[in-house]
């Protein structure tokens, strides 16, 4: 039987890049270890696809061996976290001890711009940039995953109340230019790899009165995109509860789309998949009932 491939993060929400990567590859016929932080009903799904579902703490290292061993191909994902670069050392010693054959390793499109001299004022960037390092001084076989922002991500969390509520995408981006990736397509992406930096994103760099035409054609409705100031954002952000690490992260991610910074493209997830990427109409068209007041509430 074949050695299993490794998901990190497999039991993250439906629509994440581990649990994703799981079903895609589990439906190839690969053999998948997903790994879990508790048993529950995530994991539970994830063994009723046919995963070996494996509890393990990245943080850990006793249950770090149990996870990896036997593996010789892992896909490394972890959400945004002060203990980031942390997991990721733990995780690349193990793989290196285990003699892990191939690393690939969920990044950030920001990293390509970063450097020993140049930063953000993330602290996640910064944790991310020296994983990074960290995983190429390892000598293992890595593979850099850079994503500009996932659809479902920004697009999807933060702009469904309002464009549902009222008819607008309410971010603090400005009029700088972003080209969204879906996570599916990250994940036919990660399924595909066969070593070297992806850089991933959308079909298009357009700015965010260009979306907001998108959301309306898809939707039916005029849909407008209402820039914010990035301050009362981020305080609205820290009143819902969100971590401080994660919303400086958000906040820094914000000024950077309003410097222009993910004005990006790149047509790697057509060479590696065979597939353009999802468009931001097909996204919406997908997500429309949570982008959409229901005749109840109305």
């Amino acid at each position: 039987m074949a050695n299993p491939i490794l998901v990190t993060g497999a039991a993250g929400r439906v629509g994440g890049v581990g649990r994703t990567v799981t079903e895609l590859l589990l439906k190839q016929g690969k053999a998948v270890r997903a790994m879990v932080r508790n048993e529950d009903e995530r994991a539970r799904a994830l063994r009723d696809m046919g995963a070996e579902v494996v509890v393990g703490n990245l943080l850990d290292l006793d249950s770090m061996h149990r996870v990896i061993a036997g593996c010789e191909t892992m896909y490394f994902g972890m959400s945004v976290s002060d203990a980031y670069l942390a997991a990721t050392v733990n995780a690349a010693a193990v793989a290196k001890h285990h003699g892990v054959k191939a690393f690939i390793n969920m990044s950030q499109m920001t990293l390509s711009q970063m450097s020993i001299t140049e930063t953000t004022a993330s602290p996640q960037h910064k944790l991310h940039w020296l994983a990074e390092q960290t995983l190429n001084w390892s000598g293992l076989p890595v593979v850099h995953v850079r994503p500009t922002v996932l659809l479902e991500g920004f697009f999807l969390i933060f702009t469904s109340d309002s464009v549902r509520e009222s008819n607008q995408i309410r971010l603090p981006f400005g009029e700088g230019k972003i080209s969204p990736v879906a996570v599916e397509d990250v994940a036919l992406v990660v399924a595909a790899l066969l070593g070297k930096i992806y850089q991933l994103t959308g079909p298009q760099s357009e700015n965010m009165h260009f979306y907001a035409q998108e959301y309306s054609k898809t939707l039916g409705r005029t849909i407008t995109f209402q820039d914010i100031p990035v301050e009362p954002w981020r305080d609205e952000l820290l009143e819902r509860g969100l971590p401080v690490h994660l919303v400086n992260h958000l906040a820094t991610m914000a000024d950077l789309h309003r410097a222009g910074r993910y004005d990006r493209m790149s047509d790697d997830v057509l060479t590696l998949t065979g597939q353009g990427p999802l468009s931001v109409q097909e996204f919406v068209r997908k997500n429309a009932a949570t982008f959409t007041a229901s005749a109840k509430a109305a």
